[in-house]
């Protein structure tokens, strides 16, 4: 066992630990779920009211976040509000395909993350079986 990353897939040889699993398949789950949702507040903004209350809405979830003590929640409050924010900023004309892209991009850059790390979950399942 590698004892400096002891919760990290460094060694394809090795076997995973529980943890381990139960980390990457909960952040798998965590990071498709954020893709999913990127795209579905992509397609709420394009409506003139339903994008405006969706985007207010998602901001002021994601600055509750953002003010928790735990610093996970900051991270995950801090994209929420960005989304937000993206959302409210795509009604406005000039800067709407700026902030779509950002959203797509975003949302991409989850599901890709959220793949990588179902991957490694289902390998790590396999090694232990």
């Amino acid at each position: 066992m590698n004892i400096n990353n002891n919760d990290d897939m460094n060694n394809i040889r090795e076997i995973p630990s529980v943890s381990t699993l139960s980390r990457l398949g909960i952040t798998a789950i965590g990071y498709s779920a954020g893709g999913i949702f990127l795209f579905l507040l992509q397609i709420f903004a394009r409506f003139r009211g339903l994008g405006l209350f969706v985007g207010a809405l998602v901001c002021i979830i994601g600055i509750a976040s953002f003010t928790s003590k735990d610093p996970s929640d900051r991270k995950a409050g801090a994209v929420v509000m960005i989304a937000g924010i993206l959302a409210l900023l795509s009604r406005i004309p000039v800067i709407a395909p700026l902030a779509g892209t950002l959203l797509t991009i975003g949302a991409v850059g989850l599901l890709a993350m959220g793949i990588l790390n179902g991957i490694k979950f289902f390998i790590g399942l396999k090694k232990r079986s």
